[in-house]
């Protein structure tokens, strides 16, 4: 956790939400409240809100701009509400506001669950090749173990639309991309129109599952070996659960893709199993077989640049928190780029589509 700021946290009143939470769960929290941001996240705010006994974490969507699908409070807060009790560890959650009058946003309350959020290599070493590897391996046994939860029988069925997610999913970006672009990205429209070429020539089967929308190693909660909890499900859905794996693969070449400019360097501590490794590893454990990924890296390359481009653009227009945010931009084209590399196969039918 960041270091305790003079004052509350930007975006969240203390005092509005003291007297909420005691009507929603009446003597979970004394009244004196203390809170601080906590570090890791650049998209969703997430604070530590405590009474000086308990502490409970506070998740609300990020200062300034926001686009319109993005950040919607109510839908982490079911999915980690439909999964607890299943294989995949989540926190518990213990109330949801939709009430923007509260905070000014909608905010959900949930447990704080011990553990560590490894995202840089330093994290890591300390842990020795062996253990570095299992907890690597294990967070793919978690991801299959999520693809593996029927949603019927969390009470998931509406909670997305499996038909046609791929298509879905490179419009939406595009849609996303154009709505907190601030640059031209030419190859972010390269990509885009490879994209609606492999997803009109069916270039990827399609699969209903509870889809994360961005797992990696810094959204778990590692103890030991094991994983303690998933988090930051903002992004969740149902649709292909390959799309999961392919962004998975992505983030751990990020810091080689952006040539150092960002900090996740994670996947290259000493015992960390190669991209083929954790591909094979998902195949043994979730009983897949794995085709032809070259689309899914493609939305994933897209996805993340659009994700970073768009708090490229709250950082500029002054609505992020904390520290880190001056250099994420520089992430984005080199992940365009990466993603052009990963689709030379997809270049043919984007050639048939736009004659």
């Amino acid at each position: 956790m960041t270091p305790p700021e003079p004052g509350p946290p930007p975006g969240l009143d203390l005092e509005r939400f003291a007297a909420w939470y005691a009507r929603e769960r009446p003597g979970d929290l004394g009244p004196r409240l203390t809170a601080q941001v906590v570090s890791g996240g650049k998209s969703n705010l997430t604070y530590a809100v405590a009474d000086g006994t308990t502490t409970r974490i506070v998740r609300r969507p990020p200062l300034g701009h926001v686009q319109a699908t993005a950040h919607d409070m109510g839908r982490e807060f079911t999915v980690i509400s439909a999964l607890a009790g299943t294989a995949v560890p989540v926190p518990r959650t213990f109330a949801l506001c939709e009430d923007d009058t509260v905070l000014g946003a909608s905010f959900y309350v949930m447990e704080q669950v011990p553990g560590t959020a490894y995202r840089r290599r330093e994290q890591l070493e300390p842990l020795g090749a062996g253990l570095t590897r299992q907890v690597a391996l294990e967070m793919i046994g978690v991801l299959a173990e999520l693809h593996a939860v029927p949603p019927a029988a969390v009470g998931l069925t509406g909670f997305g639309r499996p038909a046609g997610f791929l298509a879905r999913q490179v419009r939406r970006w595009g849609r996303q991309l154009d709505g907190s672009r601030t640059r031209d990205l030419p190859d972010a429209d390269a990509l885009l129109v490879r994209l609606q070429a492999g997803v009109s020539a069916g270039a990827a089967g399609e699969e209903a599952a509870i889809v994360h929308g961005d797992y990696r190693l810094d959204n778990l909660l590692v103890q030991g070996d094991r994983v303690a909890a998933v988090i930051d499900w903002e992004m969740a859905t149902l649709g292909d659960p390959l799309t999961d794996l392919a962004l998975l693969l992505v983030y751990d070449k990020l810091s080689a893709i952006s040539q150092g400019a960002s900090d996740a360097t994670a996947s290259l501590a000493p015992g960390y199993p190669s991209g083929e490794e954790q591909l094979a590893h998902y195949e043994l454990v979730s009983g897949r077989r794995l085709g032809d990924l070259e689309l899914h890296l493609g939305l994933a390359h897209l996805k993340l640049a659009v994700i970073l481009e768009g708090i490229h653009y709250r950082h500029l227009q002054g609505g992020t928190v904390g520290s880190g945010f001056d250099t994420v931009g520089d992430s984005v084209e080199p992940l365009l780029a990466a993603g052009l590399a990963a689709t030379r196969g997809l270049e043919k039918k984007a050639i048939g589509l736009q004659d």
